[in-house]
């Protein structure tokens, strides 16, 4: 390990590298080849033809569109997140989904949430549901907006409780998607006002659970995309990466554009700031996707990342 990366590791104690169970993009994330750098060319010159891919109008009728002014991401197929099993059309190129790096793959099917409902909480990894449906974990740094995306992501006002004062998610809460899947609500990190011993408990149960939930298919980590990086989402970045648990990065508060001459960053900008700070912790580059609980922005590509996931995770 490189000197630099001990600096970042702080959050949780360090742990030889551990493989996890359930990780079925190892070996994409986690390959023996050299260092691929995770660089987002948000704003650079594309370099090569890639189609973006739309799901505003339905999940079921996926159709290919132009790129939107809204989406104006262009990345070289190097930086994409190819799904296992996946080919590639030379042709035309991969069908990307709209905000992300993230190809489509044959496996993006059954993504509408049709019902959801709260199952349980619970304080330890073995109190978990023990039916074995594949599940996806949201973390993220309190005060992230882990809630509302949440909400959005089911379309439910109040499904996952949100609160003005960050902190209160405070066990491993279970939500059951279409009886067939589960998302999971985790503790936020880096909230200071919590009391020193609360603050370990969460850290150990969540460490725990990244680590021994043989059916987890990836972490959704959190991050504001409205700031500059915080050294805390760093540290937990590089926590899962040295650790080889799987993880998507979902960047949040895309819709909010700070003014340049208060010295303030585009959405576009934090975003490739935090992928360059995170590449030397990466074999390749992990799946993201841009988001916003006010505008929806990025809620259908997250039902079909997670949707091609998911039935590659039953299948295999």
């Amino acid at each position: 390990m490189k000197p630099s990366t001990m600096a970042f590791l702080t959050h949780f104690p360090f742990h030889p590298i551990h493989h996890h169970s359930s990780s079925l993009f190892t070996r994409l994330l986690f390959s023996s080849k050299p260092k691929t750098l995770l660089i987002l060319s948000a704003l650079s010159s594309p370099q090569t033809s890639l189609s973006h891919f739309s799901t505003t109008s339905s999940l079921e009728t996926l159709q290919d569109i132009s790129i939107t002014e809204q989406t104006h991401l262009q990345i070289a197929q190097e930086k994409l997140f190819i799904p296992p099993d996946t080919e590639i059309c030379s042709e035309r190129g991969p069908r990307i989904l709209k905000g992300s790096n993230i190809v489509l793959s044959k496996y993006a099917r059954d993504a509408q949430v049709v019902s959801a409902e709260f199952v349980k909480s619970s304080v330890e990894t073995e109190a978990c549901p023990a039916d074995g449906l594949p599940e996806f974990a949201l973390v993220g740094r309190s005060n992230v907006g882990k809630s509302s995306l949440l909400n959005s992501i089911v379309k439910r006002k109040k499904l996952a409780m949100t609160s003005k004062k960050p902190g209160k998610t405070q066990c491993i809460n279970h939500f059951r998607i279409n009886d067939s899947w589960y998302l999971v609500d985790l503790p936020g990190y880096g909230y200071a006002s919590a009391p020193n011993e609360l603050r370990k408990d969460w850290n150990k149960f969540t460490r725990d659970y990244f680590l021994n939930r043989s059916t987890l298919v990836s972490v959704f980590l959190l991050i504001d995309a409205s700031i500059p990086a915080k050294k805390i989402d760093l540290e937990y970045a590089s926590w899962l990466g040295q650790n080889q648990v799987p993880m998507t990065i979902i960047f949040t508060k895309c819709d909010k554009r700070k003014k340049k001459k208060n010295g303030g960053k585009h959405p576009e900008e934090n975003v490739q700031d935090f992928q360059d700070l995170i590449s030397e912790y990466f074999e390749a580059v992990p799946p993201w996707i841009m988001t916003s609980s006010v505008t929806n922005q990025g809620r259908d590509e997250i039902l079909l990342h997670m949707a091609q996931l998911r039935n590659y995770w039953l299948k295999h």
